[in-house]
Parts: C-alpha cells; structure tokens; sequence
C-alpha cells in the first residue's frame, strides 16, 4: 500500500507541473492588457503603466515569470491580484462556502440518486423504469447554465420556494438551490451506475441463496444487493465531489454564491491573471488528490482489489 501510494504521487508531479504550466500559458495569452483593464476609461500614465508592469514583472521572460510563480507557489504565497488583494486571503474567505455547495450536492446525489437507482434495477422494465431513464437522458442533455435559469426562475421566482439568489454568509438554506442544480448534471450517471450495479448484483449466486435460505426481501435487498452495489457507486460520487469543486463556476455564478468559482468567473471578466492562475492551480490539485483519495477507497471498499507492482 505504501509503495502504490507513493507511486502515484510521483505520477502526480508531471500532471501538476504539465497542468500549471499549460494554465499559466494560457491565461498570460489571453487577448488585452490587463494593466489596462485595471484602470476602466481612464488611461494611465506611461510612468503607472512602467510601474504596474515591473511589480507584476509582465516584461519578464515568460518562463522566468512561471518559475517565479512556482517559488512562491511552493512557500504558500498564491500573489496578489491587480487590485492588490492576497489570493490567499481569497481562497480563506469563499472555499469554505463551495466545499459546502459540493458536499450538499453529493449528498442530494447520493440520496436521490441511489434511490432511483434501486427501484429502477428492481423493477426492471417498469413504467418507473423507463421513465427514470427517460428523465436521466433529459438532464444529460441540459446544459447547466439552461438548468441553472430554469431552477432559478421556476422554483425561485415564479414558485418562490427557494431564494433565487444567495444570500450574505451564504446560508445552507440558501445553499440548497444551486446544489440541486449542480446534483442534478450527475444524477442521471448515479442513477444509471446504480441501476446497472442493482441489475448485476441481483443475479449473483449469493443473493440467489439467500432468497432461497428464506430471508425476506427486506433484509436481502440492504445487505445483499445495496451494499455491494455501492462500491462502483460510492467511488463515482469521490469523483462527482472533485468535479463539482471545480466545475462549480458558472452555478455559483449565476445563483450569486460566494464561493471559488464565482470569484474565478469575476476574475475572467476583469482579466485579472494572477488570480485566475492561482484559482485553476489550486482547483488542479484538489482534483489529483481527489482520484489519489479513490484510487484508495477502492481497496477499502472491496478488499479482493490488491495493490500490486
């Protein structure tokens, strides 16, 4: 376990450096001068505009100012933005609220999810059935920013059953929403991976004989087929949780979350460069710790699965 763990966070350092060096470049590339930008229809003097540059180092060496960012990524300092705030200090004041958006969310899946999932796998080629199916296939094609509207309008506005937006403080209240929303994009692939899993395991020898030795459906279906038709659905939703961190961007930014990915949608609008970096950076690597954390729960999950050289 401790050779397979340490192998792959070797095959993690390649990805990151890959990753924010490909981020780095890109975001540097983007049409516009961002110093520019900072300063709306007023223009600024060429002695400002000499000055924002060198304390950004914007005229360095594209590769001296990554390696720069890199030293002080790797001491803890993000930067600054253009308007001189720590990204530090950013990331303390809205990750908490998206870690709890994303936490909503899974659990929202995984009750919700789970749930259809069983009945349609028990009941296979139901009216249930078919209809989950055909309700999961209507989600999948919904873009989010089209769910995200039509959730905020419907249940927000016209049924006010939610507040439309969020919030001061981001309340769970407030919160529950934008998780529906962002629970939806991956309900249809829970219910569709539970149902398959349900179906699987339900034809097994071992919950053949268990209804033959007589149980009743109400111990067989919780301890026989759920449980082991988990495994596939528990490390799905790990996966749906790293995801939903860093795809949280246009949700939190429609309902007024905030969170991460509301000030990354902020940031893309001013240009602001350094923080949108460091954002991506950070998000990057909660995604690669997140798979390193499933690869793991498998073997917790199912003990045949042995981690070999």
């Amino acid at each position: 376990m401790t050779a397979y763990i340490l192998r792959r966070l070797l095959q993690a350092i390649p990805v990151f450096f890959g990753s924010t060096l490909l981020i780095y470049a890109m975001v540097f590339a983007l049409p516009g001068d961002p110093i520019l930008a900072m300063f709306g229809d007023r223009t600024p003097t060429p002695e400002q505009l000499a000055a924002l540059q060198e304390r950004y180092q914007l005229g360095d060496n594209f590769f001296v100012r990554y390696f720069s960012y890199l030293g002080d990524l790797f001491q803890g300092n993000l930067g600054t933005t253009f308007s001189g705030q720590s990204v530090n200090e950013i990331l303390l004041r809205t990750f908490p609220n998206t870690l709890r958006l994303a936490l909503l969310a899974v659990v929202i899946q995984l009750l919700f999810g789970v749930l259809v999932g069983l009945v349609s796998g028990l009941r296979k080629g139901s009216i249930f059935d078919h209809a989950s199916l055909l309700i999961s296939l209507v989600l999948i094609s919904l873009p989010v920013f089209v769910l995200a509207f039509v959730a905020q309008f419907v249940l927000g506005i016209q049924l006010g059953i939610f507040r439309p937006t969020v919030g001061p403080g981001a309340p769970w209240a407030d919160l529950i929403l934008p998780a529906i929303v962002l629970a939806a994009l991956n309900f249809a692939y829970v219910v569709r991976l539970t149902r398959a899993s349900v179906i699987e395991t339900s034809q097994q020898d071992f919950v053949r004989m268990a209804y033959g030795k007589g149980l009743p459906g109400r111990r067989v279906i919780p301890v026989h087929v759920l449980r082991n038709s988990l495994i596939p659905v528990t490390t799905n939703l790990a996966a749906d949780f790293g995801i939903l961190i860093v795809g949280a961007t246009v949700t939190e930014g429609i309902f007024n979350v905030p969170g991460v990915g509301n000030e990354l949608f902020k940031a893309i609008n001013r240009h602001d460069s350094p923080e949108i970096v460091s954002i991506v950076t950070i998000l990057v690597i909660i995604y690669v710790l997140v798979n390193l954390l499933i690869d793991l729960l498998y073997g917790v999950l199912d003990p045949r699965i042995r981690y070999v050289k």
